[in-house]
């Protein structure tokens, strides 16, 4: 099964907010074996919103939406997705009884204008929403499925999690991803891509990303299938070549990071280190002491960045 994930807002489209359920999103998901194809984030505009919408129903049965719920004029996900699919918006009594009440237990009068969280797209299932006042939307039509989610993050993910993530699991097929990770370093991407990229092209049915980060190479393999042992079996033979491609310039087989790794190798040697730097500008002796328990095997460090400085310690 396939999905595509819209955000919807236009402060998602400004430097100060960043997406960050997508990326919850995508990995419920892929638990799931659904597998997102796309990702599109859009401001407050209806006719963007419907084109948003329509192209991706005419993708994927699934789409998930954050946003666009609350009770202002520029929350238009309802209107939007309800005129897609031809429904009419009713308004729910038990959802104003909800609001009524939340606001009620904050020892405030319910505004007007919150009355808009009550219109609910004829058919659609409403997802209780105890952490806010615009409750989720579950929509089916022909085949296809819709969960319309409030965009904040402590009440999207719960509700996520307790509400479209079963509806999810009863209509979700055998197949899975499987996921393998290596990490690099010494090596630039595109050195890293010549030496598997011989190994990876064989197999078309295992997608492979080659991510360049600061100081390492990430190398990410998935496979979507039913059967477990035949994809496990395939994955692991394939980091066995870039193993012997690649050799000791592979410094984990998971996402850990390179000071945790010489932070273990140090604890089981029971060896000690201290750093000496210069432009580094102590960068060497934080990495080393963002592991917990680094004490136990990191002494300290001296940074020496000037000149000056540089030329007393010779000077002694």
């Amino acid at each position: 099964m396939k999905a595509e994930i819209i955000a919807v807002g236009s402060e998602l489209l400004t430097p100060d907010r960043i997406d960050t359920n997508s990326l919850f999103l995508t990995e419920e998901l892929n638990k799931l074996g659904i597998e997102v194809l796309r990702k599109t984030i859009v401001g407050d505009d209806r006719e963007l919103l419907a084109e948003a919408f329509r192209d991706a129903l005419n993708r994927v049965p699934v789409v998930i939406a954050s946003g666009g719920l609350g009770p202002t004029e520029d929350d238009l996900t309802r209107e939007t997705v309800a005129e897609l699919l031809g429904r009419r918006l009713q308004r729910n009594d038990a959802v104003v009884r909800a609001i009524e009440a939340r606001f009620r237990s904050f020892k405030r009068e319910m505004p007007e204008v919150n009355l808009r969280q009550a219109m609910v797209p004829e058919g659609a299932e409403v997802l209780p929403n105890p952490r806010g006042t615009a409750p989720g939307l579950w929509l089916e039509d022909q085949g296809r499925m819709v969960a319309l989610l409030p965009g904040p993050p402590r009440e999207l993910k719960p509700l996520f999690l307790e509400q479209v993530l079963p509806r999810l699991e009863k209509r979700s097929n055998a197949v899975r991803m499987f996921h393998r990770e290596l990490r690099v370093t010494g090596l630039g991407e595109s050195h890293v891509e010549e030496r598997i990229r011989p190994l990876y092209t064989r197999h078309r049915e295992v997608h492979t990303t080659i991510l360049a980060t600061p100081g390492e190479i990430q190398i990410h393999l998935r496979a979507w299938n039913e059967d477990a042992a035949s994809t496990n079996t395939l994955l692991d033979e394939l980091v066995r070549s870039f193993e012997l491609a690649l050799g000791d310039r592979i410094f984990a087989r998971a996402a850990t990071s390179l000071e945790a790794v010489v932070a273990q190798l140090l604890l089981e040697r029971r060896a000690t280190i201290a750093a000496a730097e210069s432009c580094t500008g102590g960068l060497l002796a934080e990495r080393l002491t963002r592991i917990p328990g680094s004490s136990s095997y990191f002494l300290g460090s001296v940074v020496c960045y000037s000149n000056e400085l540089g030329l007393m310690f010779q000077g002694n």
